[in-house]
Parts: C-alpha cells; sequence; structure tokens
C-alpha cells in the first residue's frame, strides 16, 4: 500500500491533535458570536491577529528574519495570501456572526473543502470527476438548506440573511486561499511562514477596524469577559490549533485531517445550545447531513492500491 493511503494508527495523542482544532474553531465561532454587541465584527478581527502576532513573534522572529530575502521576492504571493488567510476570511466570519447563528456560519463554512473544489475546476484548470460533482451537488443542496432554514419558499425567494451571505463570501475567498497556498506558497518554515501571514492580515484589517470605528461610533469594552475572550481566540483558534493542524498532518498525511473538520458544527452546535441558548433545527441536521455527505462521497478513493 502507498505511503498516501496507508492506514495511521490512531493513537490517544493523534486524535487529540486531530480533535483539538475543530473544538478550537467551534470555540472562536461562539465566543464571536457571544461578543455581538460588545466588541464590533472589524475590531475584533483585528486584535485577535494583533495579539496572535505578538504571541508569536517572539518565537519566530530569528526564522523571519532567516527567510528575509524569500520575503521580499515573494512578498506579492504572501500579500495574497495573507490578505485573504487572515483578513478577508476572519473578517467576514466576524461579520457574519453579527446576524446568522453560530451553527449557521459554522455548517456553511464547513462546506469549504467543496468550494476548493469548484474553484479549482473554474480558476485553476483542475478536472472534476463525476463523483466529485455529485458530491458538490449533495453539500451545494446542503448548505441551501441552511441558508433558507429548510423553506422552499423561502430558497425560491432567496432571502438570505446578511451574515448568511458574508459566511459565503467567506468560504469562497477561503478557497482561494488554499489553492495559493497550494500553487504559490513561498518556500519559508510553517512558523515563520504563519506568522508572516498573520502579521499582514492584521495591517490589511486595521484601516477597515478604524473606519468601522469612525463611521459606526462603536466602542470596546474592556471588561474581564472581553478580555479574557480576547486571549482565548488568540491563542487557542489562531495559534494553538494552527500548531495541532501542523503535527497532524506530519503524522497522518494530508487525507484524514479535513474530515476531523466536519466536527466544528457539530462542536459548535453543542457550545450554542450550552452557552448560547441557541436551537437545534430539522434543517439543521438535514443541512449538516447533506454537506457530510458530499464531502465524504467527493473523496471517497475510487482506486485500489496493492
Amino acid at each position: 500500500m502507498s505511503n498516501a493511503t496507508r492506514h495511521t494508527k490512531l493513537t490517544p495523542a493523534t486524535l487529540a491533535l486531530l480533535m483539538l482544532p475543530p473544538l478550537f474553531w467551534a470555540g472562536n465561532a461562539v465566543v464571536g458570536r457571544a461578543l455581538v454587541g460588545q466588541v464590533a465584527p472589524l475590531a475584533l478581527s483585528f486584535w485577535r491577529w494583533a495579539v496572535a502576532f505578538l504571541m508569536i513573534l517572539p518565537f519566530t522572529a530569528h526564522g523571519i528574519y532567516a527567510a528575509r530575502a524569500v520575503i521580499l521576492e515573494k512578498w506579492r504571493d504572501l500579500l495574497l495570501l495573507g490578505v485573504a488567510g487572515i483578513g478577508v476570511y476572519n473578517s467576514f466570519q466576524y461579520l457574519a456572526l453579527q446576524t446568522s447563528p453560530a451553527l449557521n456560519v459554522t455548517l456553511i463554512a464547513s462546506s469549504g473543502p467543496v468550494f476548493t473544489l469548484i474553484t479549482g475546476a473554474l480558476f485553476f484548470h483542475t478536472p472534476v470527476s463525476r463523483q466529485q460533482a455529485c458530491g458538490a451537488v449533495l453539500s451545494i443542496l446542503g448548505v441551501l438548506c441552511v441558508v433558507a432554514h429548510g423553506s422552499v419558499e423561502q430558497l425560491l425567494s432567496l432571502r438570505l440573511t446578511a451574515g448568511d451571505g458574508y459566511i459565503l463570501f467567506a468560504v469562497a475567498v477561503w478557497s482561494i486561499y488554499t489553492w495559493l497556498l497550494r500553487t504559490r506558497r513561498p518556500n519559508i518554515p510553517a512558523a515563520p511562514f504563519l506568522a508572516v501571514q498573520i502579521g499582514i492580515g492584521a495591517i490589511a484589517i486595521l484601516p477597515f477596524y478604524v473606519a468601522e470605528s469612525i463611521l459606526t461610533d462603536t466602542t470596546m469594552t474592556l471588561n474581564a469577559p472581553v478580555i479574557a475572550a480576547l486571549a482565548f481566540i488568540s491563542l487557542f483558534p489562531s495559534l494553538v490549533a494552527y500548531f495541532c493542524w501542523d503535527r497532524a498532518v506530519a503524522r497522518t498525511g494530508a487525507a484524514l485531517p479535513p474530515y476531523f473538520v466536519n466536527l466544528t458544527p457539530v462542536f459548535a452546535a453543542l457550545m450554542a445550545v450550552v452557552f448560547l441558548g441557541e436551537h437545534i433545527a430539522v434543517f439543521h441536521l438535514i443541512g449538516a447531513l447533506l454537506i457530510f455527505a458530499g464531502i465524504m462521497i467527493a473523496n471517497w478513493p475510487t482506486g485500489r492500491t496493492s
């Protein structure tokens, strides 16, 4: 059996590495939803990544300096990656949470692999098999079920909430980021590469955060719960989750970890029910089933290995 398809023994440590990222990313959505009305979305996005950058910089400054020649040579690619993957995606996720429940946002975001498949076919000349197309259709039907709240009438009249539109745009941008990461990633070690992206993303968000502060006359209340929430999302979903993800891929290969990302809306649903008082409806369950089934079908191996 080839290395790409080998069966990896899932030890408790490996399972923890696979399960912690979706747990923390679900926590990010729930915290973002809980802070609605206390911290404006672009303020939350900026301070999340500014604090994360200050946390990671002492450990990566030497690596960034060592890679300075590559950084200067590939600054355009790094700019695209930082703006798309850090700046745009996360900012629009927090904008989505202003009007959409955390469960809706994480369910729609979980369709990212299928959006990536479609983006590859449209813009990166990657063929799509019949099996992948069927999986994509199922997942898109799941997304439509969630955004339409299971109502055919609402679907036909296309009454999307602003939050649903924001997270759909964010997922589309994330799919472009994923392809840029595959095709235009500079040869920089993982930790300095992440730090540079975070720094670029925070700088990209800054003018929009300032504009938000001026135009909406919003202030950020720095009480103990808000400070604790900022510390959590800056450390765990931003840094610890990425570290665990990197280690999990190193242990298991690239094929297995994406399936664990589908746990994000499951964790988010449990947290949202407990902490936010949100309710799980039948359309959530149907939408989740269609999204996950589509991803499984699109990624199901078709060949045999000896």
